[in-house]
């Protein structure tokens, strides 16, 4: 293409968006919220969608649950994809891999990386199982999570995990990672 070419449509896209702004600025004195699309969401809505927990263990819902149930779960929703005990895959490695972070072949899993217990809840209560995301009951999650922290030696196998348990486990990598130095970052 021709640097008159792209010259021209720069000129045209530049005019285009001028001609939409000013157009945007006077329908904004006629619609109060922007383009006069949707609504805002009632509290009730956005409660809904705010399902995260955080390290500290915020959002964490109520329930219970132990490595003895998480392992009759994990081998019916779970085994598929990450293999019986968690180490053989198709899909990521969950169990194993202590002390390897600092080798030639590191091995990211559940107990050699995560720093949180809590942030293992949130990932598999939120995106697993794969095929069925958010299908999990809190329970099943808190005993998928208490099976999982068990095959890597992180609690005992009769540790019951739930909203103040959980947050209260250190992870063997708790202090691997650098700390976030913006002001606007909660410190834990």
């Amino acid at each position: 293409m021709c640097t008159r070419s792209v010259m021209m449509m720069g000129l045209m896209a530049v005019l285009s968006v001028s001609a939409l702004s000013s157009t945007a600025t006077a329908d904004e004195h006629e619609r109060p919220h922007g383009y006069g699309l949707g609504r805002p969401a009632a509290d009730q809505e956005i409660q809904q969608w705010n399902i995260d927990v955080a390290p500290t263990g915020e959002g964490l819902p109520p329930g219970r649950g132990t490595a003895k149930k998480g392992a009759a779960i994990f081998a019916a929703r779970c085994a598929s994809c990450h293999g019986p005990t968690g180490q053989e895959g198709p899909m990521d490695r969950l169990v194993g891999g202590a002390g390897t972070l600092g080798s030639q072949t590191p091995v990211k899993t559940i107990g050699s990386y995560w720093p949180y217990a809590t942030t293992v809840y949130d990932y598999v209560h939120r995106a697993m199982p794969f095929p069925a995301p958010q299908s999990l009951s809190p329970e099943e999650v808190y005993s998928l999570v208490a099976w999982l922290l068990y095959q890597n030696g992180i609690v005992a196998e009769d540790t019951v995990l739930d909203a103040h348990s959980l947050p209260a486990i250190v992870m063997p990598n708790r202090n691997g990672f650098v700390p976030d130095s913006r002001p606007d970052v909660p410190r834990n």
